[in-house]
């Protein structure tokens, strides 16, 4: 099945490579006003001038390591084999700044960015203190590893996390939305997912409408595609039976506040119900030290 809008949405991996980049999203490509996301793809001994103009950014090593410069920092990053591997550390380059990013084995890195009005100082941040959270049980237990979620690491606009779907688990569920403005109720963000899948597996995405014309795509995604959502109610992310599913979630908003507010789909938001009753996947964590079940939040 193809939705009509899906070509526009699901981006699929080299569509949007660009020099270096082997996935190149801005807000003009995505069509919105704050949230980026690249794939830098450095060899052996190479460096990337990063100029970060309006946007803040996160370097985050999805395999190897590298090094951050600035004028005023430098950060090595240690990194890791990949994403289904550990936690990586990694840094964070304000806005109006320029950043040299090398890697003596070579890598990949993702730069996720946000559209900001403040510069705050550069800073690293650890593999050890990205703080590792165990959402759903049963089928849907997930891991998410929260490095720059709205209540863990400071940036202006820019929210990003990571989460692992265990093969034939759902995550992203019970499909939820932020697409209005509704104080203490939900938050306007546009988000991107990128994706990886362990062993060249699949796995598969919804976007459903939450308004006439609204975002509706349901996509097969293998590493390297992307899916953005302007607005929408967005899950299930579908792991295909002995496969992890990674994805990488960036997020930006015109909010006075930095947060994460979202809204169940009211025909499944029932299954929260069902939790307690049940299990963690004895496969979770996957790696990390985690605290005991009890986060009402979705991914």
């Amino acid at each position: 099945m193809t939705t009509d809008n899906e070509p526009r949405y699901h981006l699929r991996a080299g569509s949007t490579a660009s020099g270096p980049y082997a996935l190149d999203i801005d807000p003009e490509r995505a069509g919105w006003d704050r949230s980026s996301l690249r794939v830098l793809e450095l060899g052996p001994g190479e460096i990337h001038t990063l100029v970060t103009g309006e946007s803040e950014w996160i370097v985050l090593p999805l395999t190897g390591g590298c090094t951050v410069r600035t004028s005023d920092e430098i950060f090595e990053l240690l990194g890791r084999e990949s994403v289904f591997g550990g936690a990586s550390d990694f840094a964070y380059v304000p806005r109006d700044a320029h950043a040299q990013i090398a890697s003596g084995a070579g890598g990949r890195f993702a730069l996720a960015g946000a559209k900001c009005e403040r510069r705050l100082p550069a800073r690293y941040g650890p593999a050890p203190e990205v703080p590792v959270e165990l959402r759903g049980t049963g089928n849907c237990s997930r891991q998410v590893n929260n490095f720059a979620a709205a209540d863990t690491f400071e940036c202006d606009r820019l929210i990003a996390v990571e989460v692992l779907t265990p093969g034939g688990n759902w995550s992203s569920y019970p499909p939820h939305k932020h697409d209005e403005a509704r104080p203490g109720v939900e938050s306007v963000l546009e988000e991107i997912y990128y994706f990886e899948v362990e062993h060249d597996g699949l796995g598969y995405h919804r976007v459903s409408p939450s308004k006439d014309g609204g975002t509706d795509v349901l996509a097969e995604v293998r590493s390297g595609d992307a899916v953005l959502i302007p607005d929408g109610w967005h899950g299930p992310s579908i792991a295909s039976p002995g496969r992890t599913l990674y994805y990488l979630n960036v997020m930006a908003g015109p909010g006075e506040q930095r947060e994460w507010l979202i809204s169940d789909h009211p025909d499944h938001g029932w299954i929260r119900d069902t939790w307690p009753s049940q299990p963690v996947d004895p496969r979770l964590p996957l790696y990390g030290k985690v605290p005991p079940y009890g986060s009402e939040a979705t991914s």
